[in-house]
């Protein structure tokens, strides 16, 4: 079995070898063959079921029908987000270079069309609930990347990334639809082209203006972001769960949703200084900690169900505990799940696995799903690490 350190070498090493790009879990509609045929491309049920397909089979037969590896701007932020961190613990040329190299990606991406700096995916998605065109934008995308240029600022000064986060809440506030509740709070809708209430998507919108609060102090931001918090922390049930959203098909309790929920509201109250939310906090860890994982340190995907494994489940672990100052305490979890990842779910070649299930894995090297965020986990656990 191989050490955090030895794994995230081959992770490292396989990243770079693929340029940082790769397919995704959802970017089915990519296909040309698809996109060939106009009276199927254009059916809601036919795009629903192509893309479903593309998720849950578990070879990749992307390149059969002209899927492209592409750069998946969340992705971006991600391995930005990483490179920061792999600064701060060694502060080479070559980080600080990548550091660069991923801003410049970010800002390539980036889609003009809206209020505020604000990115998408790099594929037509179609939902249950909605559908969103290529590129169109997200607050979880926009979320991710507007934290990530934060993180590049705070090591290289420079002052278009911090504007280009600030510009990323004038998106959040001006072109994201709400949902009120009695009490004037509201839920972000999760783009600008739906209505739904998912929890996390909203949360995350929060976090972002929570944190450029903390550099700008303009209490517009830090207002809006508590009314976001309220709203969500107020749907939080007895035992500290919550759904994913509200609909009548969003009604699941998954283990990496419930880990965003807990790291936003933490934020909100760090950048704050609020600790209005505290309990909702701890009770709502103590839910994530005691639910999701084994005590052979397999980390489940449903709080009823084991399976399938998400190899973002184990990611979310460890920038969830190490978020809300538990990475010591729980550091035994955290190592075993960990262990039991790297033994189980990562190729020979450097890759993550993308789920492991009862009968057949699914071992597509996702680029955003499964790299981005496992690079990301081991740079927030290598910076604990070192802090001990």
């Amino acid at each position: 079995m191989y050490s955090p350190i030895q794994s995230f070498k081959l992770l490292h090493k396989f990243c770079d070898k693929e340029a940082y790009k790769g397919y995704d879990p959802y970017d089915g509609l990519n296909s040309a063959l698809f996109q060939s045929l106009p009276l199927v491309s254009k059916n809601r049920y036919a795009k629903l079921v192509w893309i479903q397909f593309f998720k849950r089979f578990p070879y990749n037969l992307r390149p059969l029908v002209g899927v492209r590896k592409e750069y998946n701007p969340k992705a971006l932020g991600l391995f930005l987000s990483s490179y920061c961190n792999l600064y701060r613990l060694d502060p080479t040329e070559e980080h600080l270079e990548k550091i660069k190299l991923f801003s410049d990606k970010i800002f390539d991406h980036q889609n003009p069309d809206w209020s505020g700096a604000c990115w998408g995916y790099n594929f037509d998605w179609q939902a249950r609930a909605f559908f969103q065109p290529k590129n169109t934008p997200t607050v979880v995308a926009s979320t991710f990347i507007g934290c990530a240029l934060l993180d590049a600022y705070d090591i290289l000064k420079d002052k278009k990334l911090l504007n280009t986060a600030r510009s990323t809440c004038d998106f959040i506030l001006n072109d994201l639809n709400r949902n009120y509740d009695s009490q004037g709070n509201f839920a972000f809708s999760y783009s600008p082209l739906d209505t739904s209430v998912v929890f996390n998507a909203s949360l995350l919108g929060a976090r972002l203006l929570s944190r450029v609060y903390s550099y700008t102090n303009e209490s517009l931001l830090i207002e809006e972001a508590k009314k976001a918090i309220s709203f969500c922390c107020n749907h939080q049930k007895e035992d500290g769960s919550w759904s994913y959203g509200t609909y009548d098909f969003h009604q699941w309790v998954d283990n990496f949703h419930t880990g965003y929920n807990l790291e936003c509201i933490y934020d909100y109250q760090f950048y704050s200084g609020d600790h209005s939310f505290k309990e909702h906090i701890e009770k709502g860890y103590q839910y994530y900690i005691n639910t999701f994982f084994t005590s052979v340190g397999i980390p489940k995907y449903y709080n009823n169900s084991i399976y399938p494994i998400d190899i973002h489940t184990t990611s979310q672990l460890v920038v969830t505990a190490a978020k809300l100052g538990r990475f010591y305490k729980d550091k035994d979890i955290i190592d075993k799940v960990m262990d039991w990842t790297i033994t189980n779910m990562q190729s020979k070649k450097g890759y993550f696995y993308f789920q492991k299930k009862k009968l057949i894995s699914s071992k597509i090297p996702y680029m955003r799903w499964a790299q981005a965020w496992m690079f990301y986990a081991f740079s927030i656990y290598f910076i604990n690490e070192q802090k001990n």
